[in-house]
């Protein structure tokens, strides 16, 4: 078990050189937990310490994973197509030169701008439908399926969309398709974690200043809940890992297309359809997401050919520590437990 000692050490490490707050992680070998543990804490000045199995994190663009799910379940029960028109489903969208699909936007290939000055932080309570008029009116950064631009802008016209083709809110539909046949009870949105604020189990949120942290500011993510807004656990994050692992309640179908790398030009994007499909720093294929959102850094790295599934939350605005998180991943990867 020499490898998962250094990994812990590292993970310990962040903790004590005051890298992060606090971070919760869940390593899974073969479907087994193997590492779970919390580090620091999850509230400073209280000096709560982060649980793997309770406390509750922003996952950002982990997010964007579960809604991949739910994209596939709503393409097997015939509720949308990938390749039909924005438009089909979101008939009010203001025209582009272009028109672009639900793959593409999917896929982070359909044209649609990025956020700009203080968008990637707004405190705002928008609806999803009210999240589209910060870009609605915008042209297209290039025409759709030539060119490769990731954003979250795209998830949330994404989700406007599945729920316009479903008639059932967004947040409702991934909770009964997606997140209850799962088990995934610790995984929440913003709206119904607000209420978790005042419970012991939320995370507070900070940002790095100078060899302290500071409360980060606040933010209100529901309206991009599809790309970047759920709330979990470290534990809740591995499961729904193992569940991709496992290819659990989707066809292989669904899922052959859900984590296949839309390609460019012949070049692959590295992305598939709401999963980044890619090498980690040793080169190994992965599928999952990299998230990073005021107050969260996050990592889901699924590794078929390995087994293995690597589940990191940690409750501060971009720590800078990948380098360390990715050698703890190596350590794992090393190690015949």
């Amino acid at each position: 078990m020499q490898g998962l000692e250094k990994v812990d050490a590292l993970f310990h490490n962040l903790v004590a050189e005051k890298k992060v707050p606090g971070l919760a992680v869940t390593f899974l070998d073969k479907g087994e937990t193997v590492l779970q543990k919390g580090y620091g804490f999850s509230n400073l000045d209280k000096k709560i310490f982060v649980d793997p199995k309770q406390t509750v994190f922003r996952i950002a663009s982990i997010s964007k994973c579960i809604t991949g799910l739910a994209l596939g379940k709503m393409v097997e029960d015939r509720i949308i197509n990938l390749d039909e028109s924005i438009y089909t489903y979101v008939p009010y969208y203001p025209k582009k030169r272009f028109g672009f699909t639900l793959r593409q936007l999917a896929s982070h290939t359909a044209g649609i701008r990025g956020y700009r000055g203080k968008e990637y932080a707004l405190n705002q309570d928008f609806s999803i439908k009210d999240g589209i008029n910060m870009f609605k009116n915008d042209p297209l950064v290039f025409k759709p399926g030539t060119g490769y631009l990731y954003n979250s802008f795209d998830f949330v016209l994404l989700s406007l969309a599945m729920q316009e083709a479903s008639g059932v809110p967004f947040e409702r539909y991934v909770e009964e398709h997606i997140l209850k046949p799962l088990g995934l009870h610790g995984t929440f949105s913003p709206n119904y974690g607000a209420g978790l604020k005042k419970m012991e189990n939320h995370a507070h949120f900070y940002t790095k200043r100078s060899m302290c942290f500071k409360q980060s500011v606040e933010v209100n993510n529901q309206y991009k809940l599809a790309g970047g807004g759920y709330l979990s656990t470290s534990e809740d994050v591995a499961r729904l890992g193992r569940a991709i692992l496992k290819r659990e309640l989707l066809s292989d179908a669904t899922y052959d297309q859900l984590l296949t790398s839309e390609l460019i030009n012949g070049k692959p994007t590295y992305y598939g359809l709401g999963f980044q499909v890619s090498q980690d720093a040793k080169d190994r294929y992965f599928v999952g997401h990299i998230g990073s959102s005021v107050g969260a850094y996050t990592n889901l790295f699924i590794y078929p050919e390995q087994e293995k599934v690597i589940s990191i939350l940690i409750n501060c605005t971009d720590p800078k520590v990948q380098p360390v998180l990715d050698e703890a991943i190596d350590c794992f990867l090393k190690d015949n437990v």
